[in-house]
């Protein structure tokens, strides 16, 4: 078993921050006496069969180096290879997405230098980690792992959006926030049923969140109450509600006070099963996935990762 860590650096991360800071990265962890391996990403899904070969190798320490996009492939990497239990990998990360909206929940610095320092440091948090069934554009049904939060309805559409920029090369850190206005006039209600486990929802949904992490969309705290390693999704249903009435509260997402309006309701489960009329769309840790029907489940504090809290 390697005592290095292994290195996935994204250099298309954050605008291509990866690349550009690269090797400032490198030598800041050559000084702290990190011994490492390092491969950049080449494709969509890449870092996800790196993650697979090298702790087949005997890696069982990963550095992310990439945004919450990078972050998402590495954790399916680990929970779909079969040379070690999850819960004997420590992850780690440098920061240099243009959301970041995990490291926000542990207290990772986006200053490289700091978030170098708690590598040293060493503090390890065992958090859950979710599991998501859904139904791809192909119509199959398909698994995905998350460390952060799952978003549907608008939020998946604001996503997606958001994503297309990102692939064009035309996105900055607030380009989530301008398309919740841009999208606001596309986006219809959509009837849901919702299966917790207590209770049966049935309601007209504008948007939805399944959060382990507080955060989404570069620092909208769209699961205020999140607890990271309760064994519980923490959900936010946000009900029909009037366009000029979500103008007007918007930077309410930032300090999670939206969900005192009479529209918004939460709860949390460790199980939840969404059907739908129209099919709800779902974006994952920010990567935009198939549609409903879909079935969450929770993996309690499953994944050992570096924390700056």
């Amino acid at each position: 078993m390697s005592v290095e860590w292994f290195v996935i650096v994204n250099p298309n991360a954050g605008k291509r921050k990866g690349q550009h800071d690269w090797l400032t990265i490198a030598r800041l962890l050559e000084d702290a006496g990190i011994e490492f391996t390092n491969v950049f990403t080449e494709h969509r899904g890449h870092a996800m069969k790196l993650t697979r070969k090298y702790i087949e190798s005997g890696f069982r320490k990963i550095i992310v180096v990439g945004g919450d996009g990078t972050l998402n492939e590495v954790v399916n990497g680990i929970f779909t290879q079969e040379h070690a239990r999850p819960a004997d990998i420590t992850l780690a990360m440098i920061p240099v997405g243009t959301g970041n909206d995990w490291c926000r929940m542990f207290e990772i610095p986006f200053n490289y230098k700091d978030s170098i320092k708690l590598i040293v440091r060493g503090k390890v948090f065992l958090q859950d980690i979710g599991v998501l069934e859904y139904v791809s554009s192909e119509g199959l049904k398909k698994k995905r792992h998350f460390a952060n939060m799952a978003g549907m309805g608008f939020d998946a559409l604001v996503a997606k959006k958001t994503n297309k920029q990102k692939d064009e090369g035309k996105s900055n850190p607030l380009s989530y926030f301008i398309n919740i206005f841009s999208s606001l006039f596309a986006f219809k209600i959509t009837r849901t049923s919702i299966t917790l486990d207590d209770r049966e929802i049935r309601s007209e949904i504008f948007s939805m969140s399944v959060g382990i992490c507080m955060y989404n969309g570069g620092g909208m705290k769209q699961a205020p109450n999140a607890v990271a390693d309760d064994g519980l999704f923490d959900l936010t249903i946000i009900r029909s509600i009037g366009k000029f009435k979500v103008i007007r509260n918007v930077l309410k997402l930032l300090d999670g006070s939206f969900t005192r309006l009479p529209e918004v309701s939460t709860f949390k489960s460790a199980f939840i099963a969404i059907d739908s009329e129209p099919p709800l769309y779902v974006e994952v840790d920010g990567e935009s996935l198939g549609h409903s029907p879909f079935e969450f489940n929770i993996k309690k504090q499953s994944l050992h990762i570096i924390t700056g809290k």
